[in-house]
């Protein structure tokens, strides 16, 4: 066969031949094994074998990727505010804790005390207080029912709303009462406790004797001299009203002469404070007595007298420090 002009057989010849990937595997160039490939099991000629495609510049990821979206953004500042709201209670719970227990404290007090006056209130209106029995002591010259009856118009009255004018009005129509105290003993009853005045001597009025107390309050009125008590002769008030006067100089030694010596006076007499004196029964002895300054020193300088010179007829204590007997 004629060859065309410029045809080379060489190249013709390595044209022929076919591709090394063409190639059967017994045609293939022999190469150099690895030891560990050699101890590895020799794969078949059908195994596929695995491509790793290196990453692409398009493939990478930009830093702009990395950051959040709006939506995370907020969701992150609800929590933190969230947290912060709830660690800010947490400490003003705990920096107000003892004020809090304190205003616990004042709010129960003040409930309790509430409660008690509330209490105390309903119950001084309720019936349950009113007053039933009336009880009168102390009282030996005047009769306690007539006292009590005096004071009817209190009863039926809550005993914290009884009426103490109006108490002290009824019982100045006694005037042998010195003094009174009330004294409540729920549910129903009051107690008057008196204190009726003592007679120190009589005065006379007229052709009446009256017996009169220190403050010289008629008691009681007689037409002849009343026993046991001795005849005043002074002028002037008691010293309530005139602490200067005869009278209440007078007074003032009676008050002072111990039970035993004022058994022994018969008559008292004074024209002014600073000469009182008086008389002893039996003997009609006279006791200068002068004011009524140093009476205890003067009553006990009498009682040693009278115990050592019974017989005398004159005994002057007027000077306590320089007594006589005559």
């Amino acid at each position: 066969m004629k060859r065309p002009q410029g045809y080379d057989r060489q190249t013709d010849q390595v044209s022929a031949r076919p591709a090394a990937s063409e190639r059967l595997p017994s045609e293939t160039t022999p190469r150099a094994v690895s030891p560990e490939r050699a101890a590895s099991p020799a794969r078949t000629a059908t195994e596929p074998v695995p491509i790793v495609e290196a990453p692409s510049r398009a493939a990478e990821t930009s830093p702009y990727d990395r950051l959040p979206s709006n939506r995370d953004i907020s969701r992150a500042l609800r929590a933190a505010r969230k947290e912060r709201k709830r660690v800010e209670r947490g400490e003003v719970r705990r920096f107000t804790k003892r004020s809090r227990r304190r205003r616990r404290a004042w709010l129960a007090a003040g409930g309790v005390l509430a409660a008690l006056v509330l209490g105390v209130t309903l119950l001084a209106f309720s019936p349950v207080l009113a007053l039933k029995h009336i009880e009168v002591t102390g009282a030996s010259r005047l009769d306690p029912k007539a006292i009590e009856a005096k004071l009817g118009d209190q009863l039926g009255k809550p005993l914290p709303l009884l009426d103490q004018a109006g108490i002290s009005h009824d019982l100045a129509a006694f005037p042998l009462i010195r003094s009174y105290t009330v004294e409540s003993h729920p549910p129903d009853t009051i107690v008057i406790r008196v204190v009726e005045r003592q007679p120190i001597g009589a005065v006379q009025e007229g052709a009446a004797f009256v017996l009169v107390d220190a403050a010289k309050v008629p008691i009681s009125s007689t037409a002849a001299r009343p026993e046991g008590v001795p005849l005043i002769t002074a002028a002037g008030g008691s010293a309530d009203k005139d602490a200067g006067s005869a009278f209440a100089a007078a007074a003032s030694v009676l008050s002072a002469l111990p039970a035993a010596t004022l058994a022994q006076v018969d008559t008292i007499s004074a024209t002014t404070k600073d000469d009182v004196s008086f008389t002893l029964r039996g003997s009609g002895a006279t006791v200068v007595w002068g004011s009524a300054e140093d009476s205890d020193l003067k009553a006990a300088d009498l009682a040693a007298l009278l115990a050592g010179a019974g017989g005398a007829s004159h005994y002057d204590v007027s000077s306590p420090h320089s007594v006589t007997t005559g």
